[in-house]
């Protein structure tokens, strides 16, 4: 990491909440709090437990938080190095490796207690599990020794809807996991997009992403291929009943817009694009899932 005076100073000033929050990956957590929600609006035909709603969301929310924290506390060597993360709390030297540590396990704990107690133990397992998946699985482990890190490591992103059908229900049904399906085919060509922008850096840490590994071009073709496949999983809500017509509607035209993207990804050396789908497929699984939570309520 460049020695700066920047951040030499910014070294020198104490910790304040702004460096806790960053290291919670704010964005990250808001998107898979939201998908946890929608689970718990779908799990039933009419409004959830509002005492299982709150602490489930919480617990979850918590959860999330502590595992983004771990994450950055196992690639701080990493962030140091790439253009992108280099100025996140650990890099700069705002929070030491202690404090994280002690902020990551606070939460997670916390998190455990509220989600064991407040709302049940399935949802708490669960949601332990997918903690370890993404902090420590993944993180450690597949990020940095294949190419379809993404795509083993998805899983645990993928879980909140099921998280948040459980706090609710106490189960998991099928539906909730198609709901996990969805976001474990959408974070591939989600996340690739963003690895094809980020080729050189992720190289210059050793990170073996598919652009990387194989080249941009055949990261291309996987978007686009896996864009094809996100739009036919998208149908399966309509397919078994779980949605109506609103839904099916929202799907189609959505994947249409992400296919675009994916497929100008595949015949276009644009350089702004691969940031350009990157950010929309955000912006897809906002509008999906809420789609499929307004279809709920009005058909």
């Amino acid at each position: 990491m460049p020695n700066t005076d920047a951040q030499t100073l910014e070294r020198s000033r104490p910790v304040n909440w702004r460096d806790y929050y960053e290291l919670t990956k704010p964005r990250v957590v808001a998107l898979i709090v939201f998908t946890a929600i929608v689970g718990m609006f779908l799990a039933v035909p009419g409004l959830p437990d509002p005492v299982a709603l709150v602490l489930g969301t919480l617990g979850i929310g918590l959860a999330s938080a502590g595992a983004a924290a771990v994450n950055q506390i196992l690639d701080a060597r990493f962030d140091a190095i790439m253009a992108r993360t280099q100025h996140r709390p650990l890099p700069t030297g705002t929070v030491s490796e202690p404090q994280a540590f002690a902020f990551a396990g606070s939460l997670s704990a916390v998190s455990m207690l509220i989600l064991w107690f407040g709302v049940n133990p399935l949802t708490a397992v669960l949601t332990f599990c997918s903690l370890i998946g993404y902090a420590v699985i993944y993180t450690v482990f597949l990020k940095h020794a294949t190419p379809q890190n993404i795509v083993i490591g998805g899983a645990a992103g993928a879980a909140p809807p099921v998280l948040g059908w459980t706090a609710i229900t106490g189960e998991v049904h099928a539906h909730a996991l198609i709901l996990f399906l969805i976001i474990f085919v959408w974070t591939p060509p989600h996340f690739w997009a963003l690895a094809i922008a980020r080729k050189d850096e992720y190289a210059k840490v050793g990170i073996p992403m598919l652009p990387v590994s194989y080249g941009e071009q055949f990261t291309r073709l996987y978007v686009l291929l896996y864009t094809i496949l996100l739009v036919m999983v998208t149908l399966l809500p309509w397919l078994t009943g779980m949605s109506g017509p609103l839904y099916l509607a929202s799907a189609l035209v959505l994947g249409g817009v992400f296919l675009w993207y994916a497929w100008r990804m595949k015949v276009s050396d644009d350089p702004s694009l691969p940031m350009r789908t990157f950010s929309w497929s955000i912006t897809y699984l906002m509008a999906l899932f809420t789609a499929l939570l307004v279809d709920h309520y009005l058909f």
